[in-house]
Parts: C-alpha cells; sequence; structure tokens
C-alpha cells in the first residue's frame, strides 16, 4: 500500500513521516491553509532527500511556474488538480519527475491512470482536500492502475475504506490533523499503521 502525506509544512512533521515510512509527502504550492512557500518547500525537499517521494502540489496553476517550482525546488513529483489538459502532462514530459493527476471522481469518467500521461491517479471526493467521506462505489466508473484513494480518510476510515475500494495507494491531509492546516504526528503514524495493515 503506498502512502502519501499531503500539507506538510513543518520539519518535524515531514520527520515522522520518513520514521513511519510512509512513502510520499505533498507540499501545497496554490493557495490554502497548507501552502509553504518555494523557498520552504525546497528546504523541507532537502530534509526529504531519497528517504521518500517529495510531491509539489498545485491547482490550477500554469505549467510555467509549476516547472519554475521543479526547478527551484527539486521535488521529485508533481501533482496537478483542476482543470489541466492533456497538454499540460505532456509539457512536463521533459522534466524527469513523477507525474500525479488528481480528480474528482465524481466529475470525470477517466479515471484510467495514464491516460493523460501520468505516473499515478488520485481519485478524490466532490470538494478535493475538505476531507469528506465518499463511496467510491458510486463512481461512474472504476479506476484503474496505479490510482490512489484520497477524500475523508483518517486513522477511523482508512481500514474500511481500503478493503471496500482496494486503491493501489491512499492520499490523506486533513485526517492527519489536530486543526485546519496543522498535522498531528500521532495520527500520522497511526494512519500509516492502519493503511499498511488494511
Amino acid at each position: 500500500m503506498f502512502v502519501k502525506i499531503c500539507g506538510i509544512r513543518e520539519s518535524e512533521h515531514l520527520a515522522t513521516c520518513i520514521d513511519v515510512g510512509a512513502d510520499a509527502v505533498g507540499f501545497l504550492m496554490s493557495p490554502s491553509p497548507r501552502q509553504v512557500s518555494v523557498a520552504t518547500t525546497a528546504r523541507l525537499v532537502r530534509q526529504a532527500a531519497d528517504h521518500i517521494l517529495s510531491v509539489a502540489v498545485f491547482a490550477d496553476e500554469p505549467i510555467d511556474y509549476v516547472r519554475d517550482v521543479i526547478r527551484d525546488t527539486k521535488v521529485r513529483a508533481v501533482q496537478l488538480h483542476g482543470t489541466y489538459r492533456r497538454e499540460d502532462f505532456a509539457a512536463l514530459a521533459d522534466s524527469k519527475v513523477t507525474v500525479i493527476r488528481a480528480v474528482a471522481g465524481h466529475d470525470t469518467e477517466d479515471l484510467d491512470c495514464g491516460s493523460f500521461g501520468e505516473d499515478i491517479l488520485i481519485v478524490d471526493s466532490r470538494t478535493p482536500g475538505a476531507g469528506e467521506p465518499w463511496d467510491v462505489g458510486a463512481l461512474p466508473v472504476s479506476p484503474t492502475g496505479r490510482w490512489m484513494l484520497a477524500g475523508g480518510l483518517g486513522p477511523a476510515t482508512v481500514t474500511e475504506a481500503v478493503r471496500s475500494a482496494k486503491p493501489w495507494g491512499v492520499d490523506v491531509s486533513s485526517g492527519v490533523e489536530s486543526s485546519r492546516g496543522v498535522k498531528d504526528s500521532a495520527l500520522i503514524a497511526r494512519f500509516c499503521e492502519l493503511a499498511r495493515a488494511a
């Protein structure tokens, strides 16, 4: 089970993710309570080194900005939410980073990982980032390939969600926070443990 912890802003929480064996961490580069600066992201990416996949997360930001962040932070992956087109993904083909396409599952019938040229697909709730639980079984089509489940996950819900949806991986943000935008190391550790056990 591939586990990604998104919305990391502090060194201590990144250290927890590394210690408990999370596979990836996300740094929000678009307006959000979890947004971090390019400089902070670059510092955290250096801390992550080769221990964990560092992901810069964007929501409808220009592709030129995405490329600038890749250059300035040395992230190993980018995650694109919103109205990005196949041409946008193609424009990142030479960037040598892992590319993740994130979608609100109920808003698209294109849930085949790789159909936009991405390496990983994230299937989220109707309102990505809101932490809303939802039923994957209600999707118009089933996701295929290397896809990650997101939306409403946390230590209390991840076991049943994984057993029901059978995703390749899981992505969590608000479900491991003590308050909005503030991560909790104990919740991160528990989430990783339960996701893998499921």
